[in-house]
């Protein structure tokens, strides 16, 4: 029995710490119990919680990590993760000193017998990862409606550089969170995925579906933790202006403020009741400091135009609309009791009111160099451990445990039209004409919400009125080669036949119907959403599906406000009620799972349906184990704003590096400013240049996808033929259908080697510190390094280009040495491309949808200088064949001693392959700079029909 003294504690979070002294009788070594599929290791009673942990090897780079509070381990139930094989893994566990040790073939995980604190190391014994001694009770007691629980925590030490990325999708702009507090709570613009990667060669799966905390897990404390001073300096507040905004130099009144913290619908009160939110324009000026010096971190959540300026310096400009807020965080610097001075301009958006500033202090020494997890409930301690020598390593750890990335259509490669929204067949129709008329790529079209009859949200029944004849609409598309998405939400209306029936079967939420809310449709429905995760009622939903939509030929699915986003605005703790009880049990537990369930629903309902035709699905939200769905994520309703454009680098590649390689994003943005709405002059010209700056930084994110409220999306609404935003736009488009070979490659890559299509430098250098944490810069694929254009009239743009290697103009194929950082040209009709020296990158021919032609003949640009290889991918394309082995590949490799192109043999088959066909090939050198021009005369010429051959470059 372990014999502790409590000395004092700190609680961060509701996440207790405890800092202490004892003395402890020593741990009999070899208390374990070692089972046919791993070891289970008694733990003294001591601070954590913790009796029991169990380490169970999923492969020999695998382990899976259980711990209780009781005397034996409950029966594995879990959502995220996929039933292995049962195949033991080869493992032995041996004492040591203090120590259990458990080894597999690449990795050894030390358990102290004293203390239950896990490690892993290497075979060699370096060291990957340590729990921390700093203490923190790992399960503490909880009760979530009645049903026993735990607030479940772990915290880990970091090394030295050492970087954290994935957790899903966020939007602050950040790509590595050391240091950092990330919320996991699924929301609008916000995707929680409890997998995070290190570059120290490993990553770690939280198994676990309530909200969680990682890295920093404290409480972000109010603005008055700061010593705060007013306008007249005077110490204990900041000061509030506010004024008319028809003379926002008159000030109406003022008062003092120590708190902002109007954050949801439930804060509206705090607005003063003076002035109405729609009218006013509001300053808070002042002072802050602190006698603790370091970094402060500010959590900033606004709607409305929102500035903050410290010491005079603008560190914020941002707009969003009320119904969807946004949130940022601001770093700021403090000095020892020097004073910072602060003003925040604020024009409230609409008739209510947003606006939050909390802070986070400098992190205590205690807990200063460690990454913590921090969950609500759970039953049990549950993590994989997951060793790779490189990220690709680790991310196929995380799909082995949580399954396969299945293949999308190829068609979704192409291009998406969206708008908020289609309201007709008219609508719909007409601007796929103009698509094939104007020569403009398109492979998908969307309808967005509200094809139904104005009452009957959830009937997934198009409104006669509007779309009188929805098979014909179907199959005139599907004669142009468009495929149809359409958008069906997890919400029902009450009072009409689909609810009734749900309701009778128990299949439904009912705490927002009995609060009695309305939606903002119209006059207002009561509404609720069905409980996804009730097996029968999953089935319900598909049922109603493909009686109403799949039968009549929609090709994919839109599932929108899967978070659950039964209400916008409300505190988590509300929308946490309107979700109780889940079928699995109380919605603290399950709160962020929803995502996950609903898209099984629609994968295995339409698997079963029809086994032929790949399904695809694109949701708002997500969770881990979504990529085996068929699911990809877009990144929710973000602002129309050059801010919100930079911050959808960061939030692509992290959610990428969440273990899922689909994403998208709205192009040109959701939510427009009213200056856009009905733009001319300077207006007008800026919302031409911000669309086509986003849209030739969506042409290389793995789905290409405009969508957005009015203006019109559509190119040739955007600007004329004769004006350079259509003509770059356009010239990106063919651009991306030319390089199809290369993404549909990649995409078969994601399925059968776990690959990640839009790459943080993170992942191919790791050694270069300076490109591992770049936030507006990425790879897609292995060749491409994309830097997209953020500013409003800029013409050139800072590239940094990672070491150790050369670099080629993808435009001019001039030559660049690696390590360096290029004022790179920008002009309005192009972004900065270039492609790492090494690299083979096959094009094809000029295409107005994915399936027009065979890829004949390929062009194969050869950039020299290293060795370089790319294995083309082919298969059916829209079905599953591929899993039964229906699949080509030609690996293509250059030798640079020799300088010879090796087309390799041709390894497999698939129903309409190509058996004869053309390669030209184009060698691009530093002395002979050749840019990717598809008319360009080849070097060489093969004609290749399955069996290895050559071309030399001299």
């Amino acid at each position: 029995m372990r014999k502790i003294r409590l000395s004092s504690r700190i609680i961060f979070a509701s996440v207790t710490f405890v800092v202490l002294t004892f003395r402890a009788e020593a741990q009999e070594p070899g208390n374990y119990i070692k089972t046919a599929l791993g070891v289970e290791i008694a733990v003294p009673a001591s601070f954590s919680g913790i009796k029991k942990i169990r380490l169970e090897p999923v492969s020999a780079q695998v382990i899976h990590v259980t711990a209780t509070a009781g005397t034996a381990f409950l029966p594995e139930r879990s959502l995220m993760t996929v039933k292995q094989s049962g195949t033991a893994v080869k493992f032995t566990v041996k004492d040591g000193q203090g120590t259990v040790i458990l080894y597999t073939d690449s990795l050894q995980v030390e358990v102290s017998s004293a203390t239950g604190l896990l490690t892993y190391r290497d075979l060699q014994g370096k060291l990957l990862l340590a729990q921390s001694k700093s203490p923190l009770i790992a399960l503490v007691p909880k009760v979530f409606s009645g049903e026993p629980s735990y607030q479940v925590s772990q915290l880990f030490d970091a090394q030295d550089n050492e970087a954290y990325y994935g957790l899903g999708q966020h939007q602050q702009g950040m790509m590595n969170y050391r240091g950092r507090r990330v919320d996991l709570v699924q929301y609008n613009t916000d995707i929680a995925v409890p997998f995070f990667v290190s570059n120290k060669g490993y990553g770690v799966l939280w198994d676990n579906y309530s909200i969680t905390r990682a890295g920093d897990l404290r409480d972000y404390e109010p603005l008055g933790a700061l010593k705060l001073f007013s306008k007249d300096n005077v110490e204990g507040w900041i000061t509030a202006s506010y004024a008319d905004k028809k003379t926002p130099g008159d000030v109406l009144f003022s008062q003092p403020v120590s708190e902002i913290s109007m954050n949801w619908l439930t804060d509206q009160h705090k607005f003063p009741d003076r002035i109405k939110p729609a009218d006013a324009i509001v300053n808070y000026e002042g002072c802050v400091a602190s006698g603790l010096p370091g970094l402060y971190q500010l959590q900033l959540k606004y709607a409305g135009y929102i500035k903050v300026w410290f010491d005079g310096k603008l560190v914020a400009d941002y707009w969003r609309q009320a119904w969807n807020p946004g949130a940022a965080v601001l770093d700021l610097m403090l000095e020892k009791d020097r004073k910072v001075k602060v003003r925040i301009e604020w024009v409230p958006d609409g008739g209510e009111s947003y606006l939050g500033l909390t802070c986070l202090p400098p992190l205590p020494e205690s807990v200063k160099n460690t990454f913590g997890l921090s969950s609500e409930s759970g039953r049990e301690l549950n993590y994989y451990f997951i060793k790779g020598k490189t990220a690709d390593e680790v991310v196929s750890g995380y799909r082995l445990v949580t399954g396969k990335a299945v293949l999308m259509p190829k068609w979704a490669m192409g291009f998406w039209q969206s708008r908020e929204r289609y309201k007709t067949e008219e609508d719909i129709l007409s601007t796929v004409k103009a698509f094939r008329d104007r020569k403009i790529p398109l492979d998908n079209i969307v309808l967005d919400w509200s094809y139904w009859k104005e009452p009957e949200w959830g009937s997934q029944e198009f409104d006669p009125a509007r779309f009188p004849h929805p098979e014909q609409m179907i199959r005139e598309l599907h004669q142009q080669h468009v495929n149809l998405m359409i958008s069906v939400w997890p919400k029902f209306n009450k009072g009409f036949a689909v609810y009734d029936g749900l309701d009778q079967e128990n299949f439904l939420y009912k705490r927002n119907i009995a609060d009695g809310r309305r939606d903002w449709i119209g006059k207002g429905y009561q509404n609720t959403f069905y409980d996804a995760f009730n097996p029968a009622a999953r089935t319900a939903f598909w049922n109603l599906m493909n009686r109403r939509l799949y039968s009549k030929g929609i090709d994919a699915w839109w599932m929108d406000a899967t978070e659950p986003d039964m209400h916008s605005n409300l505190p988590v703790e509300i929308r946490k009620e309107l979700m109780n009880p889940t079928y699995e049990g109380a919605s603290t537990t399950y709160f962020n799972a929803f995502p996950l369930v609903n898209a099984k629903g629609v994968y295995e309902g339409q698997r079963k349906a029809n086994p032929e035709k790949r399904v695809f699905i694109l949701t708002r939200s997500a969770y881990a184990g979504l990529q085996r769905y068929a699911a990809a994520a877009w990144s929710g309703d973000i602002a129309s704003r050059w801010e919100d454009m930079k911050t959808q680098i960061s939030a692509g590649i992290n959610f990428s590096l969440s273990g899922m390689p689909y994403w998208t994003m709205d192009i040109g943005g959701f939510s427009v400013e009213p200056r856009y709405e009905k733009a001319s002059g300077a207006d007008l010209e800026e919302w031409r240049e911000l669309n086509t700056r986003w849209y030739q930084f969506g042409s290389f994110v793995p789905l290409f996808r405009v969508h957005g409220q009015f203006p019109y999306r559509e190119i040739y609404n955007i600007a004329p033929e004769t004006h350079p935003a259509y003509k770059s736009m356009l010239y990106y488009s063919r651009l991306r259908y030319r390089l199809m070979p290369y993404i549909y490659s990649l995409a078969g890559k994601s399925y059968h080697q776990d690959y990640t299509i839009m790459r943080g430098l993170m992942m191919d250098f790791p050694a270069d510190l300076k490109a591992a944490n770049l936030n507006d810069a990425y790879l897609f694929g292995p060749s491409l390094l994309i830097s997209p254009v953020l500013g409003y009239k800029d013409r050139n743009r800072k590239v940094y280009l990672p070491e150790g290697q050369g670099w080629y103009d993808l435009y001019t194929g001039k030559y660049f040495k690696g390590g360096r950082e290029l004022n790179a040209a920008a002009p309005y009709e192009k972004i900065p491309v270039f492609v790492k020296e090494g690299s083979i990158i096959p094009a094809g021919p000029e295409m107005q949808y994915t399936s027009e032609k065979p890829a004949d003949p390929l062009t194969l640009f050869v950039y020299t200088g290293r060795d370089a290889s790319f294995r083309l991918y082919e298969d059916e394309g829209t079905n599953y064949n591929y899993e039964k082995g229906a699949f080509s590949t030609i690996e293509f490799s250059y030798r640079e001693d020799t300088h010879t192109l090796v087309c390799g043999k041709r390894l497999g088959s698939y129903n309409g392959m190509l058996n004869d066909r053309v390669f030209n090939i184009v060698f691009i050198t530093p002395k002979s700079a050749k840019g990717i021009d598809f008319k360009r005369k080849a070097d060489k010429t093969l004609r290749y029909s399955g069996l290895p051959m050559e071309a030399k470059m001299y």
